[in-house]
């Protein structure tokens, strides 16, 4: 069975919502965090069997930047399929688009509501449609977190 290690570790640059790299797509920032990742790791992107990389965002990135990236990773490699991975996340939240449901088939009579992609499906709790942030909330009165916990975690 094949071990898996950790050879280099980059993360994509921080940025504020609408700053600095506004108009830079979340692909761009992941290949240069995988182009970092690969100089770290003193590694030739010519050895790597696959890259995949996660995004809660996807809209408008082109065909379907893959989830639970790492995870895929590990499995690649323990089960023989692949021998160099490159597994991580990439997001921009600043260039994720509004959503205009059912666009394509026409509103046939009244309102058309626009969703903002980041809030409905990076930061609304899907079962019950409230912020993500009342879901933490919820959680730490639930179970009882500190801010220690949560900072040590």
């Amino acid at each position: 069975m094949s071990s898996v290690v950790i050879l280099g570790a980059k993360r994509t640059a921080l940025g504020s919502l609408l700053g600095q790299f506004t108009g830079v797509p979340a692909t761009q920032l992941g290949a240069t965090a995988i182009k970092a990742a690969l100089e770290h790791a003193k590694l030739s992107g010519e050895r790597v069997d696959e890259v995949i990389m996660g995004c809660v965002l996807p809209a408008g990135l082109g065909q379907a930047p893959a989830r639970k990236a790492i995870m895929l990773g590990h499995d690649l490699i323990k089960a023989g399929s692949a021998e160099v991975v490159i597994a991580g996340g990439m997001e921009s939240m600043t260039n994720a688009p509004h959503l205009l449901m059912n666009s394509r088939t026409g509103t046939r009579y009244g309102s058309a509501e626009m969703l903002d992609h980041m809030a409905w499906d990076g930061l609304t709790n899907p079962y019950d449609k409230q912020s993500m942030g009342v879901f933490g909330e919820l959680c730490v009165a639930k179970y009882g977190f500190s801010r220690e916990q949560q900072d040590a975690f």
